[in-house]
């Protein structure tokens, strides 16, 4: 069965620069820890998206839509992938102002500057040079993707969505008819909890509510003993 746009489809993928093959992203473990890029801390699994909604490249997403379950392979242009560099993106940061926060600027370096994510290029004198532009961009890319099957179950879709869209993984889900009850440690912000409902509802047409743990009730300090 061909996927399309709104499915809800299960899938592994491993992406790689095409000029060296160097890999950058994957959802296996095997695949991660073969090319040297395991990080201990990440969630190597199948991902379950929802077919357009930008949960992965737009460009990957079109050449997914009509696909058969199975291992596909893919090669995306520059405009596909991560865009063509920019110059206007490259900006002249004055040395000092990293030293006066503590930060020794070096090539490579991931800075933080009005909110906007950077890596140093260069480091001259009292100059640096701080390039705005996705790390990947002026890349071609190549992915293998494997559509392991369409998901139709409603908890999955709506565990998937917030997964996905804020990483909930400890979430419980309570479904009743077209209603989700959510239930998490601890809150998301309002604005995110709003965000979050809104998209269960436009992929799934389910209305969901957020809800935070109760903590279990402990034993009381104070309670008798049993006779012996």
């Amino acid at each position: 069965m061909a996927v399309k746009v709104n499915d809800f489809i299960e899938l592994d993928y491993t992406g790689r620069l095409k000029e060296t093959h160097e890999v950058f992203d994957t959802t296996n473990t095997e695949e991660a820890q073969k090319a040297g890029v395991h990080n201990p801390h990440a969630h190597y699994k199948p991902v379950i998206i929802c077919l357009g909604r930008g949960q992965l490249l737009k460009g990957l997403e079109q050449q997914l839509v009509g696909k058969e379950i199975g291992t596909h392979e893919f090669t995306l242009s520059q405009e596909q992938a991560f865009g063509r560099k920019d110059a206007k993106l490259l900006k002249l940061v004055p040395t000092k102002v990293f030293l006066r926060q503590g930060i020794r600027p070096m090539p490579g370096l991931q800075v933080n500057i009005d909110d906007g994510l950077g890596t140093i290029r260069t480091v001259t004198g009292g100059r640096t040079v701080v390039d705005f532009n996705h790390p990947l961009s002026g890349h071609e890319v190549e992915y293998t993707v494997t559509i392991k099957r369409i998901v139709t179950d409603k908890k999955e879709q709506v565990a998937a969505i917030l997964d996905c869209e804020y990483h909930l993984h400890d979430a419980d889900i309570f479904l009743s008819e077209k209603k989700a009850v959510i239930t998490v440690k601890q809150l998301p912000p309002e604005p995110a909890m709003r965000h979050l409902s809104s998209v269960i509802q436009e992929a799934t047409e389910i209305d969901a509510t957020f809800e935070a743990k109760t903590a279990p009730v402990p034993p009381t300090a104070n309670a008798e003993k049993v006779e012996q």
